[in-house]
């Protein structure tokens, strides 16, 4: 059975990618898949990336440009295209949102006390106290 986290991190996966891409620029698979490990997403295996930056060029989100290698074959680099950086303003968006919905639910105590009181939606305005 897989864990939440590997779930997680598939339903995160193009969110990081694009932040990474935007962040530190081009970059070839396997560095991008050492960067992911490095930040502690080490469910990602090769047969997870490949597909998922295939489907971000099908969607015009990154470009894929060929560079000859100096000992080797050549690598296959990805970049951040406008229509990338509009996506990643969007999901950066979505996911700060979703994030404060599920840190609301799940409370912030680790289990210690009740949960956290719902807090405002977004775009809604905190309540002031009534005493």
């Amino acid at each position: 059975m897989a864990t939440p986290q590997a779930a997680w991190t598939r339903a995160v996966l193009t969110l990081c990618l694009l932040g990474v891409l935007d962040r530190e620029g081009p970059s070839y698979g396997y560095a991008l898949l050492g960067r992911l490990h490095e930040a502690g997403l080490d469910a990602v295996k090769p047969a997870t990336l490949y597909p998922a930056l295939t489907r971000l060029a099908e969607e015009g989100a990154v470009d894929v440009r060929w560079t000859a290698g100096e000992q080797g074959p050549g690598r296959k680099y990805y970049g951040l295209t406008d229509e990338g950086r509009r996506r990643l303003a969007e999901q950066r968006a979505a996911w700060t949102a979703f994030h404060g919905t599920v840190t609301r639910l799940a409370g912030e105590g680790g289990g210690e006390g009740p949960a956290a009181e719902p807090g405002p939606g977004p775009g809604e305005e905190p309540e002031g106290d009534e005493a």
